[in-house]
């Protein structure tokens, strides 16, 4: 058992607890915080997890457009998720009844899960590609905390509930992680299986925060979107 990326799945869930409570508090600064959060996303698919995926692939004699075809099948099809279950709740979605509140929620939560699955599997690969999955984790999971409760509020759902879903979306990514523990994944199914998580991450930092940063058209947007690519590129010097 890797306890270096269970003790991060667990700053991971106190991440997505700090996003929804600040909800109401921070609202003014959400825009900043997304655009950060898509900076460190899309620098950690594009400069982490799909390298290692190719330099996998090339030991295995696995095709480079098998990878990449991985990448944009999984990037569509987080796509057609966000849009079947309208996980987009800071844009202002329009209540259909109080069951888009837990069925949006609930895509929030499978999306988290998954994001502990790809840390997991980033460990078993490399320790320093795990840890800076794990950051890149923490950091847009905060987003994911925000996205939860407004998502239940906007859907005339009890801040009770709001804050048990809050608390399932914080708990998400520290099972995935203990999943990925108890399983050992060939090294030639990794290769494919962080191609599906770098479209993933694509689709999260290119396709949900970057966008929801941009309703509010400042230069801060891309000063933290910068900001984001930057944490994350000196973090990977120092690995």
């Amino acid at each position: 058992m890797n306890y270096v990326a269970i003790i991060l799945a667990l700053i991971t869930f106190l991440s997505t607890l700090f996003g929804g409570f600040i909800v109401l508090k921070f609202k003014k600064s959400l825009s900043i915080i997304f655009a950060f959060a898509a900076g460190s996303v899309l620098t950690v698919a594009l400069m982490e997890i799909l390298p290692e995926s190719l330099d996998i692939a090339n030991k295995f004699g696995i095709p480079v457009k098998y990878i990449m075809m991985s990448v944009v099948l999984s990037f569509l099809f987080f796509i057609i998720l966000e849009k079947h279950f309208s996980a987009h709740p800071i844009k202002g979605i329009i209540s259909e009844g109080h069951v888009m509140g837990p069925i949006g929620a609930g895509s929030l939560i499978l999306l988290s899960f998954l994001d502990g699955l790809t840390m997991g599997i980033a460990f078993q690969v490399r320790v320093s590609i795990g840890i800076v999955v794990g950051l890149s984790v923490i950091i847009h999971d905060l987003p994911d905390g925000i996205n939860t409760v407004v998502l239940m509020l906007k859907n005339e759902q009890s801040k009770k509930k709001a804050l048990i879903f809050l608390f399932m979306d914080g708990l998400a990514p520290l099972l995935g992680v203990l999943l990925t523990s108890i399983i050992l994944i060939p090294k030639s199914v990794l290769a494919i299986l962080l191609a599906v998580f770098a479209g993933e991450f694509i689709f999260v930092g290119a396709a949900s925060l970057l966008p929801e940063s941009q309703e509010h058209n400042v230069p801060r947007i891309a000063v933290a979107t910068t900001l984001g690519f930057l944490f994350i590129f000196v973090i990977t010097i120092f690995l």
